[in-house]
């Protein structure tokens, strides 16, 4: 009954000044923190702050070594702590946050987070308790194909956090049980799950290559109208299906295609900015994964979670603007 209680706290006499809550989950390098930053910067760091959960970890690198476990498991993590601070933030107090360093494994001095207008809480296991999930206005699961995910984080772990490419390897050989156990079935709790992949998914991905992306809209939430969106003069760039979900259940695909036209993926970005009703240019940043990159697919991802977003806040009463 506790996470009823969070839910109808949250939407008590005081609701309005409250943030709104986005959770975004997925596996290790699966895209929750390149999605995280593009969110921060096209609204504004003075609008939205984020947290990542991985920093709620037990144990450093050396210890779950010599325990044996992983960062994905429950127990390497203070899940309780991290339910905690997820209702005082929903309620919209401030949070005294440990830290994970990434680069060297350690444990860092906490930080003080103060919630701003909207939160966005990514990492492993923001959905693992139905307590994390109730602190929630939207969820969001990244769901890449195994084969990229495992590129990904190839690529990230020995250019950022000082593995090799064999360690990384066994790091992911170690990890598969757990994140079967704990970190997949998360994907069944989110609003949203988002999916970036090769138009032929058994064609793997080159290095550098652009990747589609498909969006299902499950039905636990209201989603955009993008009935003015898609049209025959944007089908090239996007295109809705209705498709069969794991459970078996139909749900919306929106498919963003990556190779589509510059100017037909402009058109669908300029069409959801504009149901927004935003008196305010695009934001450039959107897309962003790389320095010099962008990824078209990803800047309309970005742009329905925006949708979500504005949504909710000004159910809340109030109104968004993002940066330019």
């Amino acid at each position: 009954m506790i996470h009823k209680q969070v839910v109808m706290r949250r939407l008590g006499p005081h609701h309005g000044d409250r943030p709104v809550m986005l959770a975004i989950a997925g596996d290790s390098a699966a895209g929750k923190t390149t999605l995280t930053r593009g969110l921060v910067e096209a609204i504004g760091g003075h609008r939205i702050s984020s947290i990542c959960v991985d920093d709620y970890h037990r144990y450093d690198r050396h210890e779950r070594a010599d325990l044996g476990i992983t960062p994905l498991h429950p127990d390497c993590n203070y899940v309780e702590i991290m339910e905690q601070h997820l209702q005082l933030l929903a309620l919209g107090e401030p949070i005294l946050k440990p830290v994970y360093n990434h680069h060297d494994g350690t444990l860092d001095r906490p930080v003080l987070v103060e919630p701003a207008e909207h939160v966005i809480v990514e990492g492993l296991l923001p959905l693992h308790s139905r307590l994390s999930r109730a602190c929630f206005d939207l969820s969001v699961f990244l769901d890449p194909p195994e084969p990229i995910r495992r590129g990904w984080k190839v690529r990230r772990d020995t250019r950022d956090r000082g593995y090799t490419e064999a360690q990384v390897l066994a790091e992911l050989e170690r990890r598969e049980a757990e994140s079967a156990a704990f970190i997949r079935p998360q994907r069944q709790w989110a609003d949203i799950v988002v999916r970036f992949a090769p138009i032929h998914e058994h064609d793997g991905a080159e290095p550098g290559q652009m990747l589609s992306a498909t969006v299902l809209l499950r039905p636990t939430v209201p989603h955009p109208d993008l009935s003015s969106v898609l049209n025959e003069d944007t089908r090239e760039a996007i295109h809705l299906k209705l498709v069969r979900d794991d459970d078996g259940k139909p749900v919306d695909a929106v498919h963003i295609h990556a190779h589509a036209p510059r100017e037909k993926t402009r058109k669908v970005e300029e069409a959801i900015w504009a149901s927004l009703g935003i008196d305010d240019e695009l934001p450039e940043r959107l897309g962003r994964f790389e320095p010099g990159t962008r990824s078209e697919p990803l800047a309309i991802v970005e742009l329905i979670l925006l949708y979500h977003l504005v949504l909710a806040r000004r159910r809340d009463g109030a109104d968004l603007q993002p940066t330019r």
